[in-house]
């Protein structure tokens, strides 16, 4: 059974893509490792890369090119200098030349040394190849960006639905919802609490809260970096950021500081109904600009659906509990991430392997668990409302315009959130035992549909609005 930490759903990196831009810095920053092990790196002389599949197909819009110039000149995607990215990629095209992790200069140009292939790799959508070149010989290896930031090796040991088999030391492993649901009555806990005794087993419960603090630390920078950033996104399409001027609207006259200052204002201000669709659309807008932009947020399970769980947790903290604290943002990670990892170990959350049901509707569903039970719903609602959340985003595609996260993608993650708040509502007024559909069989159900949905569906731009709308339409 796949083992998979709340800190493998929820990652901090660079955006626009989890699967397009911090898989492949990933695999460089792996390869580069694979070479140190086998004691070749000093040796390197020269190295080329080629991408595959999606990862050739909209490459360009989502910076797979910047992600693996970046991951082989050894920046960490978790702690680089957001404004230090352009400066990097502009001297390696500049110069023609890689500072090859950082330790040596290799000669290096771009333009024939990334190579985009059309082609699809049969073991994942996701495929990209490294070749060293030394002494005469090259030495390749193959990796797979599966979406959310993982990366495998065709080599790992594979389940019938290609999906990673590792061997799992959670004390209370989970693979399914009914087997959560199973544990939670075992040990007469929430599933938060289920969720933390994992968690406890591999690492203490002070790194286990200092991660989850600077993730979401991370989520409410980035909120306010987008609710207080103006212009046009980066790529061509000239979207203009819209959280800013919805932003501007909704705070009025309000002043504040710091991110954390914000938050506490933003609970000073009208709640009718609009101004709550409106603040959590906003907060969603607000990370997925950030993320076309090349900014900081976090996998949520992917970058393209980065906006969702921040958005959801924000709406709790500033509209349905003014007094939440850490505790809370705690529960409502740990409940996001199991929910995710049970999609992820049945289903996928790679839009390159099942459309856009991949990312938002699974960050729906994780938001809407996570809302569930702080708003004191038991493991079978938390469970019912992930069901509902997904239920109603099955068989959405993946189709953005120009290979860009940013249409149809930023106002797709505004819906997911507010599907999520209605699944978590609807959720808490049922009675379980009275649900026809389980969690379980919309995962598979969800695994079917992406089985059978059209490649062009799946994040290569080559269907829906990416060829029914032109870059030069925009």
């Amino acid at each position: 059974m796949e083992c998979i930490s709340v800190f493998d759903m929820l990652k901090i990196g660079i955006g626009p893509s989890s699967s397009h831009t911090l898989g492949p810095w990933r695999a460089a920053e792996r390869w580069i490792q694979e070479l140190k092990d086998k004691n070749r790196f000093d040796k390197v002389e020269n190295i080329t890369v080629d991408l595959y599949g999606s990862l050739s197909l909209t490459g360009k819009g989502h910076a797979t090119d910047y992600a693996v110039m970046l991951g082989l000149s050894g920046s960490d995607p978790e702690r680089v200098p957001v404004e230090d990215i352009d400066k990097t990629v502009a001297n390696i095209k500049t110069t023609n030349t890689l500072n090859f992790n950082g330790e040596k200069t290799l000669p290096f140009n771009p333009k024939e040394q990334i190579k985009f292939n059309r082609k699809f790799l049969p073991f994942h959508a996701n495929g990209l190849t490294f070749t060293a070149f030394i002494n005469g010989r090259n030495y390749k290896s193959t990796y797979y960006s599966i979406g959310g930031g993982f990366v495998v090796q065709e080599k790992r040991k594979i389940s019938k639905a290609n999906k990673i088999i590792f061997y799992c030391t959670f004390p209370y492993p989970v693979e399914k919802g009914d087997e959560l649901l199973k544990y939670c009555h075992q040990l007469n806990l929430p599933i938060s609490g289920v969720v933390l005794e994992n968690e406890k087993s591999i690492r203490d419960e002070v790194s286990i809260d200092f991660e989850l603090q600077r993730i979401w630390t991370t989520m409410l920078e980035c909120m306010y970096t987008g609710c207080h950033t103006e212009g046009n996104l980066p790529g061509g399409l000239n979207v203009r950021r819209r959280a800013y001027d919805m932003h501007k609207n909704l705070i009025g006259d309000y002043t504040y500081e710091n991110p954390e200052a914000w938050l506490n204002t933003i609970r000073k201000t009208e709640v009718k109904f609009r101004q709550i669709l409106k603040w959590v659309s906003c907060f969603a807008l607000a990370v997925n600009e950030v993320n076309a932009s090349l900014g900081r947020v976090v996998t949520a399970p992917t970058n393209g659906s980065a906006g969702v769980i921040p958005a959801v947790l924000m709406y709790y903290m500033v509209i349905e509990n003014h007094e939440a604290d850490f505790e809370h943002i705690k529960k409502f990670l740990l409940v996001a991430s199991e929910i995710g990892s049970i999609f992820k170990k049945g289903a996928t959350i790679s839009a390159a392997m099942g459309g856009c049901q991949a990312e938002i509707g699974v960050s729906s569903a994780m938001a809407a668990g996570g809302l569930c039970e702080l708003m004191g719903g038991t493991p079978e609602q938390v469970i019912v409302a992930a069901e509902i959340a997904m239920e109603h985003h099955l068989g959405l595609t993946c189709d953005p315009i120009g290979g860009l996260v940013q249409i149809p993608c930023i106002e797709r993650n505004s819906m997911g959130a507010i599907k999520a708040i209605n699944a978590a509502e609807l959720a808490l007024d049922t009675d379980p035992k009275n649900v026809k559909v389980p969690l379980d069989k919309v995962v598979n159900t969800m695994w079917e549909t992406a089985k059978d949905m059209n490649t062009k569906y799946k994040e290569t731009s080559e269907g829906g609005l990416a060829v029914g709308v032109h870059m030069s339409d925009c």
